[in-house]
Parts: structure tokens; sequence; C-alpha cells
């Protein structure tokens, strides 16, 4: 795996975020951790979304506050993935999607860097000042729980969210 690096999304991106968003639909996977890319019309318009949730004094209501990074690989520039953080729970994440949401772009995967994005991640997250954090995956996600179990993820539940009608593991990952 090369080195990545996780940046805030610019301007510089955008034609890579939306080839992303496409690569991601093509394959008919999920955009975990992409906030709301898979319902915007534009890169633009993502970029504003994400920027507004980052502001405490523009996040939309009942919304929460939360950092969009772009895992970006050093060597190259590309855009390998993404990875979301909320700062803190409304009751839909408390249940269903946690602190962190992630993926990494379909000719990517499987090289370690949904585990190195994580990482860094959770780094960020106790710069926030967290002393633990909720992720959930699918159940049918292998990759996903392998990725939060390597990270200490403890199991604690398996929930089914009725809006997807998909089965959600949830796991809890603590700073010491």
């Amino acid at each position: 795996m090369d080195a990545i690096k996780l940046i805030l999304p610019s301007e510089e991106y955008l034609d890579q975020v939306w080839a992303y968003r496409q690569e991601m639909r093509d394959a008919d996977s999920s955009m975990d951790g992409c906030g709301p890319l898979r319902f915007n019309e534009s890169a633009q318009q993502w970029l504003a979304d994400v920027r507004s949730y980052a502001d405490p004094a523009t996040v939309p209501e009942g919304k929460v506050q939360a950092t969009q990074f772009l895992s970006v690989r050093e060597s190259d520039g590309r855009l390998v993935g993404m990875i979301n953080v909320r700062h803190y729970f409304n009751e839909y994440l408390k249940q269903y999607g946690g602190h962190i949401g992630y993926s990494v772009r379909p000719d990517e995967r499987r090289k370690g860097y949904a585990r190195e994005q994580l990482r860094l991640a959770l780094s960020y997250c106790k710069e926030l000042g967290l002393d633990r954090v909720l992720i959930t995956c699918n159940t049918s996600n292998e990759g996903s729980r392998r990725t939060i179990l390597s990270a200490g993820g403890v199991y604690e539940n398996t929930v089914h969210e009725p809006d997807r009608g998909v089965d959600l593991q949830r796991y809890w990952i603590t700073f010491s």
C-alpha cells in the first residue's frame, strides 16, 4: 500500500470526487463516509454541503457537525477513499450510523487503504476529545468488519435499520 493522507475537500479535488461518485454508482457500492455525495447534483454542491456540516453555525437542522476527509495517495494525488467523522450523535447516528463512515474506491480495495484511513481518522477523533467511537457496518461487509476489528473494535450488537432494510453490526473503539 502506498502512503495516504487525509485532507479536507477543496475545489482542487472536485473532478476526482465526482469521478469517485460515478465509480461507486457503477459498482452499485454504498457511498458510506462521503457525506451527502450520493444525493448531490454537482461536486460544487457537495463541497458547499460538507463545508456547512463542518461549521457548528451552519449545520443543517436535524444533522450533526461532521468533518469530511478525502483519502489521497501521496505518490500521485489520487483520491482512493473518503471518510466522514461525526463529532456527536443525533438519534439516528446513535443507533445506526456511528461516529465514522468510510469507503474506498472499487479499484483500490483490498490494498489496506480502509485500515489506514480509519487509523488516521481515529487520531482525529482523539483530537476532538472523544474517548470512544461507534462504527457500524453492514453484516454482509466482511472487509469493513475486519477493518473495524483491526482498529480495536469491540462488537456490541446487531440492529436492523428499517429505512434501508439492512442489518448493521455495531462496534465500539475505546481510546486508552
